[in-house]
């Protein structure tokens, strides 16, 4: 039966909870133990699929088709374990499933409220699976004394009462600000989050403390005296050059032994770090640079495109060198020239998106890259908007477009060579979608499996003709226009097994253009980067040696 560690934050927001519970999780790993990790998020949305990227950043997607908090993603590239539809769970979902059973009349007529029934729903939650594994970590989202919090704190509260003694405990993260006047660091902000922690019955065995630098003696035995835990279970958490730095730098401050102390685990195994010293001297020792053009709509926020960014540092460190991304509004580039703009770039990746806005200069970007032969990863929208450029400026359709933006403007103005995606075939399951149905959770979501063209770019890139890969879209690219494109260069290299939906296109005689309707980026990680990624990097830096 699993030992649980949940973990809570305080103080400020975006202090690394997601980061600290996966790099807790790979250290746990290093001594031979197995984990699965869990996001509890307190917002009232069912899941984070119907928000703005501005918002909440970006959607991670499981294979068995959840969308998630973008936190996942850590988990499952620290990790590897990847992740499932039962590792997510936000107060909307617990609300809804709470009320489902109510009009279902599984309570019996009893008053529904928030204890016991809410509680009891997300303590089921958490049991799901605990037979699987050694650890389960737990992330409560936001921070403590959020008044939409309150539910997930009590709920774990209960559920390490109602466990046997020493099968749970609560790591807290906070942050020490240093006042540059006193040239401090200050203790109190994380004495009232503790203070506030431990009024709703939740004592905190291991602090996490956010700082700039090292914390002092004399700091550490004030938040030991005042927080009451020991001397040793006060971590620092300094900033670090790389997040792939963090299992090291936790390793060195104890992290894990100060775990493995709180559940009374000893001898504790040695740890095992060699795969992460690895990866710290990929990233620190590499022996070039490229320059990679993201062009998107969602620049102002780099987390919506966060799996992203972390794949091409992978592939920067299969290929030992550094990947300076760069981020471009696709909206400049319908009002200006895009050569100024992407001219000094090895590379240029075009992302996924909804909506209209913005997809005319994702088009020009992708005509660049196609025109200057410079290597072109676009992914899913970004695979849409080569397969138009090429329609409109190969093959003769000049009105070439999607049925997404003919959708958005009520008018029709295109020829749809992307269009809306009414039915296909999950496993054994015909599913069947309508333009006004609700937009939450009615995509093609999850792993689907294609067919690679044998001889293509793609099939000798993966070494395989036959792969699965995670998807998130509502438009498909039309087959009947197959024949019109393919006899102008864009060859059709990947399929659905039924033949029917497009997967994969690239252009042939083009040093690297390829587009993918589905989302490589998040099935990358540190030490196991996307064949796609690692590729497009390698041909970037080849791109890097003749400019």
């Amino acid at each position: 039966m699993a030992r649980f560690i949940f973990i809570t934050g305080g103080v400020v927001s975006s202090l690394g909870k997601g980061l600290a519970s996966a790099a807790l999780g790979a250290l746990l790993q290093a001594r031979g133990y197995s984990v699965r990790l869990r996001k509890l998020d307190p917002y009232l949305n069912v899941d984070p699929g119907t928000m703005s990227p501005f918002e909440h950043g970006e959607v991670f997607v499981t294979d068995d088709g959840a969308e998630t908090d973008l936190d996942l993603g850590h988990y499952e590239r620290f990790t590897g374990v990847a992740a499932r539809m039962t590792d997510s769970v936000s107060s909307g979902r617990i609300y809804s499933n709470v009320l489902e059973k109510e009009r279902r009349g599984d309570y019996l007529g009893k008053t529904i409220q928030v204890i016991p029934h809410v509680t009891d729903e997300i303590k089921d939650f958490i049991r799901t699976g605990e037979d699987e594994v050694d650890f389960m970590l737990c992330e409560i989202g936001g921070t403590v004394g959020d008044i939409e919090g309150l539910p997930f704190f009590e709920a774990i509260r209960q559920f390490s009462q109602d466990k046997p003694r020493g099968q749970c405990i609560f790591m807290h993260l906070t942050l020490l600000p240093y006042m540059k006047t006193s040239g401090e660091l200050k203790t109190k902000p994380t004495q009232h989050s503790v203070k506030e922690l431990r009024s709703i019955g939740i004592a905190p065995d291991i602090l996490v403390c956010r700082s700039e630098g090292p914390i002092p003696e004399k700091e550490r035995a004030k938040l030991a005296l005042f927080c009451n835990v020991r001397p040793e279970a006060v971590i620092a958490a300094q900033d670090l050059r790389s997040i792939y730095e963090a299992p090291l730098a936790y390793h060195r401050e104890g992290l894990d032994q100060a775990v493995l102390d709180a559940f009374q685990i000893a001898p504790a195994p040695k740890p095992n770090l060699d795969k992460w010293e690895d990866v710290a001297d990929r990233i620190f020792n590499a022996e070039g640079q490229v320059k990679v053009a993201i062009v998107g709509k969602y620049t102002q926020l780099e987390d919506a495109y966060k799996s992203i960014a972390e794949a091409l540092t992978h592939g920067g460190m299969a290929n030992r060198v550094t990947v300076k991304a760069e981020w471009i509004d696709a909206e400049i580039f319908e009002r200006e020239d895009p050569s100024p703009y992407l001219e000094g770039f090895h590379a240029i990746l075009v992302p996924g998106g909804f909506g209209e806005r913005g997809t005319e200069g994702k088009i020009r970007a992708a005509q660049f890259a196609r025109e200057h032969n410079v290597p072109y990863l676009g992914i899913c929208l970004g695979m849409q908007m080569a397969v138009i450029e090429a329609a409109r400026n190969l093959a003769g359709l000049a009105d070439a477009g999607s049925e997404e933006f003919d959708h958005e403007s009520g008018k029709k103005r295109f020829t749809p060579v992307v269009y809306h995606l009414k039915e296909w075939v999950q496993g054994n399951t015909k599913v069947e979608r309508r333009v006004g149905d609700d937009k939450g959770g009615t995509m093609r979501l999850g792993a689907y499996d294609a067919v690679l063209k044998q001889g293509s770019k793609v099939a000798e890139i993966y070494g395989a003709t036959a792969i699965d890969e995670r998807h998130r879209h509502r438009y498909e690219v039309d087959i009947k226009y197959r024949d019109k494109l393919e006899d102008c260069g864009l060859r059709f290299s990947g399929m659905s097994p039924d033949g029917r939906l497009p997967e994969i296109v690239e252009i042939t005689g083009h040093p690297w253009f390829i587009g993918v309707q589905f989302h490589p980026e998040l099935k990358s990680k540190p030490f196991a980067p996307h064949p796609l990624f690692d590729d497009f990097v390698r041909a970037a830096k080849e791109t890097s040696r003749l400019v």
